[in-house]
């Protein structure tokens, strides 16, 4: 009998610590395949051996122009998008803490003066109470408040990821405004020569003109291409207002005077180089990718949320408590005798609610369901950026030679044309024909220059660039819960 006594209490200490243990209804989680091939399709130059991740490159690596540097560093400190998505982490952390405070109960003060009529005799009497009490607190037995707790991590952490997107995102964008700004100038300085040799050439066609040695033809001809030149000029000028306009937006303020100085003279083949990427793997995007973690941070956040849901199928248990002193005179509150307790329990259990349960828990499968999709989908922009990145690396360097060569050739017939159209060999048309090729070809070398070192900055961006460089981040790792 005295076994059997012993046997039961001891079931009971055993079912009475796993209550107040609590248990959880969050379905496992299990991160879903990637839906992405093995490997990337572009044929590819070689990787570096023992170069160094892009995501373990911090930006300061990466470009190591100076002025870059600095621009990139007011951005950081300036950018409004920037600044807002630090001020969300902070936001999200306190929506954590709240979250994590309703596991733990709240101890109230409570101070009460009540005057009303006694039942019996009908005349009026005081009551004072001091004391100190816990209202409503969950005791959570079957997980709800953790798991709602674990859904408010999963969306800091989540927070946190875009944060660190957005700063990569940024970096990369000022970085490419920059090459742009100097193309620009670039361009610049390649229609106001040509607009100058143009405008000569008006000149010598004239004279030639008045001497009965060309044709109005001639001079028309020359004329439409100046006219044509300055017409790029202006052009050029206002995309040069436009892209400076736009690098003003990204580092929130104007440019600095010694930046917008140095631009004039900058040459986009004379650009401080970058180092060579390694591509590695698509499966190492999941960990070098802040917004694949951010995605899958969602996806564990709704998988929390299913948890919430089932445990509202069971009783939710509650308690409020209270222990203080009462009495009927103000002086007497802390006599003996005047202490009071009360503890009150309660369980609510769900008999009837129209299916309301049932459809918050099919509302969080169905979160998780679209969570898992848009994870997935995260997967197959990077796996697409990284692919198309490394194409233009792969082709981006043959396309500048060959512009190359064709800008030397071209440069070398319009000196032929010009001689034999001085020598009264050819006519001027062949002339008008290889100036116009020359001009042509020279703009699209600057701008196959631009493109490739940009596709430079956009494959540090996809390959997750700086990502695993913590000192730049405005939220310290410590500071995770």
């Amino acid at each position: 009998m005295m076994q059997t006594t012993h046997s039961t209490r001891t079931l009971g200490a055993a079912l009475v610590t796993l209550m107040l243990a609590g248990c959880s209804f969050i379905p496992v989680y299990e991160r879903p395949a990637a839906p992405v091939p093995a490997s990337y399709p572009t044929t590819m130059p070689a990787d570096s051996t023992g170069a160094k991740s892009a995501a373990d490159i911090r930006w300061q690596d990466y470009f190591t122009d100076a002025r870059l540097q600095s621009l990139i560093q007011l951005a950081l400190e300036n950018n409004r998008d920037q600044r807002t998505a630090v001020l969300r982490v902070e936001q999200a952390r306190a929506q954590f803490d709240i979250q994590r405070a309703n596991e733990y109960p709240t101890l109230n003060g409570i101070g009460s003066f009540t005057r009303q009529p006694s039942t019996t005799t009908g005349k009026y009497g005081s009551v004072w109470q001091v004391g100190a009490g816990i209202a409503s607190w969950e005791i959570d037995f079957f997980g709800r408040v953790a798991a709602l707790k674990e859904q408010a991590l999963a969306q800091y952490l989540a927070t946190d990821e875009a944060r660190k997107s957005g700063q990569i995102s940024l970096v990369s964008a000022v970085a490419s405004g920059w090459l742009a700004l100097m193309s620009d100038e670039e361009l610049l300085d390649l229609s106001r020569r040509t607009l100058q040799t143009r405008e000569e050439s008006v000149k010598l066609t004239q004279l030639r003109l008045d001497n009965g040695i060309s044709s109005e033809l001639d001079l028309r001809q020359a004329e439409s291409l100046a006219q044509q030149a300055r017409a790029t000029l202006a052009q050029q000028e206002r995309q040069r207002m436009l892209d400076e306009n736009a690098l003003v937006l990204l580092i929130g303020q104007p440019l600095p005077d010694d930046v917008r100085s140095s631009l004039a003279a900058s040459r986009l083949a004379k650009a401080t180089p970058m180092q060579a990427l390694p591509a590695g793997l698509p499966s190492d995007l999941l960990q070098h990718r802040p917004d694949i973690s951010a995605a899958e941070q969602q996806l564990i956040g709704a998988n929390a949320n299913i948890g919430a849901a089932r445990a509202a199928f069971f009783p939710r248990i509650s308690l409020t408590a209270q222990l203080g002193t009462v009495s009927t005179e103000l002086s007497g509150l802390f006599k003996s005798g005047s202490w009071a307790f009360s503890f009150a329990p309660q369980a609510v259990v769900p008999i009837f609610d129209a299916g309301r349960n049932q459809a918050n828990l099919q509302a969080a499968q169905v979160g998780r369901d679209i969570a898992v999709a848009q994870y997935e989908k995260s997967i197959q922009t990077a796996f697409r950026e990284v692919a198309d990145a490394l194409a233009g690396r792969a082709t981006l360097q043959k396309q500048l030679e060959a512009q190359q060569a064709q800008a030397k050739s071209d440069s070398r017939r319009f000196e032929l044309s010009d001689l034999r159209y001085r020598n009264g060999v050819s006519s001027y048309l062949d002339l008008l024909d290889a100036q116009r090729s020359l001009f042509a070809s020279e703009q699209a070398l600057v701008l196959t220059r631009l493109q490739q070192l940009q596709n430079q900055v956009t494959l540090y961006k996809v390959l997750g660039g700086g990502w695993s460089a913590a000192a730049d981040d405005k939220v310290a790792t410590s500071s995770h819960p």
